[in-house]
């Protein structure tokens, strides 16, 4: 009947196409949700302080993961001696390490502490939203925010703050790292270690000693005072050294928070087996340096063959060895000398007659007396900036390369010598603490007060007996060569 009547037979047709379409947008809405998968259970996440990382995610399925995350400014310590007040997720440069599944649909929860100054936010890059979350996550001291996301692309992702001035929250230490495994899980290695580079802007110079200010004219010029693993000059040294051992594949997930200079990622001693350059899918082999640039990351991943102390830089070397980029892996096991034979040979070469290595001269200062208190205090200093590298945090040295200070014979009876030591370098075989050594140390240029400074320091540090050693020592020891 309605059929009959070319008005109804019009509107009624006209209904149908538009419902047809109504029913396409539907199901195209719906096979796009379907391709997210079924959300099954929920868990909160596990987090982790870098340098440490959650464990593998074992689940075949996407789950509903709960992440809670406090912002928390602080003051602690950049380096032995200079303090700088950071601004965190979670108490600590990097923040702590979030590990999910793709998939996954992330509740994410953020706390800004009540004893906060400022708002801060959050802007994950795993994150597939304006931006990232920041415009759902802007927290007053003493609230909590809260957004939720699913992780649609596995990948290392950093995670920062974007509260304005964006530059200044992440030069503070507002930077982490988030891992979106792939949903076949990442391949099974070993040991895993968190490592993310930062650079620090600071009015006083590279080891003044104090509470350091940031300093935004640095910051702009992108000349950061400090370049450090883990928030600190020397955080992956020492006691602190990532470990591992012999036979066992190490995989490093790699971040940069920047915010200014792009990270030249190395490890001395090993070639990368694989890397997934800026944390993505792509794979490639036999890498020896990998860039990471700022907001950025890398995976790598290496087998251990031989042990030793592998030494971790940004291959921009000065970043390494002045500005504190740098960490050990120690490694133990036995050795493997088909590999890695050690010296097998040391002979006199002296084609221009000289023995020792010289840095350039400078012109001699006023010699000032200074205090001990003042040397200690000058020398904690020094030893970080120019000795740290070599003789490590600890003074323990690197074993078959750089003698410890700890305990050490060399000067115990004659304090004098490391003043000679300074002052004129040293090259060929000593022995201290009944271990021998062959390697060459460059005289330094450093003023009499600055070595009668770090002298002092390392008589009254790493167990050593005390003591005091004077500019005018240093006088009367130039003179002998």
């Amino acid at each position: 009947m309605i059929l009959s009547n070319p008005f109804l037979k019009k509107v009624f047709l006209l209904f149908a196409s538009a419902m047809m379409i109504i029913g396409c947008s539907k199901n195209s809405s719906q096979q796009g949700d379907s391709s997210i998968g079924e959300i099954k259970g929920e868990e909160v996440a596990v987090l982790t302080f870098a340098p440490d990382v959650p464990p593998p995610i074992t689940r075949n399925h996407a789950t509903k993961v709960i992440v809670n995350l406090e912002v928390i400014e602080k003051e602690m310590e950049m380096m032995d001696g200079v303090k700088y007040n950071f601004w965190t997720f979670g108490g600590q440069v990097p923040g702590k390490f979030i590990r999910v599944r793709e998939g996954d649909l992330v509740e994410f929860h953020l706390k800004n502490d009540p004893s906060s100054k400022l708002p801060h936010n959050i802007d994950l890059h795993a994150v597939t939203g304006p931006g990232g979350g920041a415009v759902s996550t802007f927290t007053a001291p003493g609230h909590e925010t809260q957004f939720s996301f699913t992780v649609l692309n596995p990948g290392l992702f950093i995670y920062h703050c974007a509260t304005a001035p964006v530059g200044m929250h992440i030069a503070n230490g507002m930077y982490g790292l988030i891992l979106v495994e792939p949903k076949e899980g990442l391949p099974k290695v070993d040991k895993e270690f968190y490592v993310c580079q930062g650079d620090f802007y600071t009015k006083g110079d590279y080891g003044e000693s104090g509470t350091q200010p940031f300093d935004m004219e640095k910051a702009l010029e992108e000349n950061p005072d400090y370049v450090v693993f883990n928030g600190k000059v020397g955080a992956l040294t020492g006691e602190n050294s990532l470990k591992a051992n012999v036979g066992e594949t190490v995989r490093l997930f790699v971040g940069n928070g920047g915010p200014g200079l792009t990270s030249s990622f190395h490890v001395i001693g090993e070639i990368f087996d694989n890397v997934y350059p800026e944390g993505g899918s792509t794979l490639n082999h036999n890498v020896q340096t990998t860039l990471v640039p700022p907001g950025g990351s890398a995976i790598t991943e290496f087998k251990l063959d031989v042990p030793g102390n592998f030494i971790l830089v940004d291959h921009a070397i000065f970043r390494a060895f002045n500005k504190g980029a740098l960490g050990i892996l120690q490694v133990d096991g036995p050795e493997n000398k088909n590999i890695f034979s050690g010296q097998q040979d040391d002979r006199i070469y002296q084609p221009e007659g000289g023995a020792v290595q010289t840095m350039p001269s400078v012109d001699a200062e006023t010699v000032k007396p200074l205090t001990k208190a003042e040397k200690l205090e000058i020398g904690k200093a020094l030893y970080a900036s120019t000795c740290l590298a070599c003789h490590q945090a600890d003074g323990k040295g690197i074993e078959n390369a750089f003698p410890p200070l700890v305990k050490s014979d060399y000067f115990a009876s004659n304090p004098e010598k490391i003043i000679e030591v300074i002052t004129h370098g040293l090259t060929g075989p000593i022995t201290v603490n009944g271990k021998p050594y062959n390697s060459v140390m460059p005289k330094q240029t450093l003023s009499d007060n600055q070595i009668a400074s770090v002298a002092t320091y390392v008589l009254n540090n790493f167990g050593n007996k005390g003591g005091e050693l004077h500019a005018d020592d240093v006088v009367k020891i130039r003179k002998r060569k």
